[in-house]
């Protein structure tokens, strides 16, 4: 876990580093609020602790400029203890608030719960996409890309993708297909799957006359190969 400590304060910079490294982080350090943005738009970072009055740029102004590019999660120290404040703060993006003078073992336990949080939701996010080659699906937001481009899908050619993508070399059916997306009672043409299979190609594959992932597999059926 990479951390980004920012205070024109250096001794208290130099404490909190020593902290947070004496619990197994790595730590890196700014002074003023354009180093910190830069040092997030260049760099990977966890999370970033970071005060409020600072020189060139305040912390308030860094925390906007780094959530026009970054979610990362970003501790202001301030201090100052009105709400009013802490109101502000969390309107430019901070994710959480804490007033000087204050306890280490507070900080250790704010940054170890943010981070905890934040982990669980990359998680979750990361639990909903499917990515192969230049395809990318959403299953939460049911979106699509095409090599970063979004791509329109209609609902049953992204349920059809979707099964696809999640059981990849796993060969269906035309009668699986249309059991399975468009339902048992379905009283449509088989064609029907032939025909959202050819619309899918030609969303998302690069050459739709040679595909690389929407296969056929000649006399059974269709599969994905991931």
């Amino acid at each position: 876990m990479r951390i980004l400590v920012v205070d024109d304060e250096k001794l208290l910079v130099k404490g909190i580093t020593f902290n947070l490294e004496n619990e197994g982080y790595k730590v890196e350090a700014a002074y003023d609020g354009e180093e910190a943005v830069e040092l997030a738009r260049n760099e990977e970072f966890n999370l970033i602790i970071m005060d409020v009055m600072m020189p060139k740029l305040s912390g308030l102004e860094a925390c906007m400029r780094i959530r026009e590019f970054s979610k990362v999660p970003i501790i202001l120290l301030t201090a100052k203890g009105e709400d009013t404040d802490k109101i502000i703060g969390f309107e430019y993006g901070a994710d959480d608030y804490i007033t000087k003078p204050f306890n280490i073992l507070e900080l250790k336990a704010r940054v170890r719960a943010l981070l905890r949080r934040s982990s669980m939701i990359e998680q979750t996010v990361s639990a909903n996409i499917i990515t192969s080659g230049h395809i990318r699906i959403d299953t939460e937001r049911r979106t699509s890309q095409k090599d970063g481009v979004e791509v329109e899908l209609t609902a049953k050619e992204f349920d059809l993708v979707e099964l696809l993508m999640k059981n990849p070399g796993k060969v269906y059916s035309r009668e699986n297909l249309l059991s399975i997306i468009w339902g048992y009672d379905y009283q449509g043409d088989i064609r029907t799957v032939d025909v959202h299979i050819r619309r899918l190609r030609e969303k998302l594959e690069l050459n739709p006359a040679e595909p690389e992932k929407i296969m056929t597999k000649w006399g059974v059926g269709y599969y994905f190969k991931d």
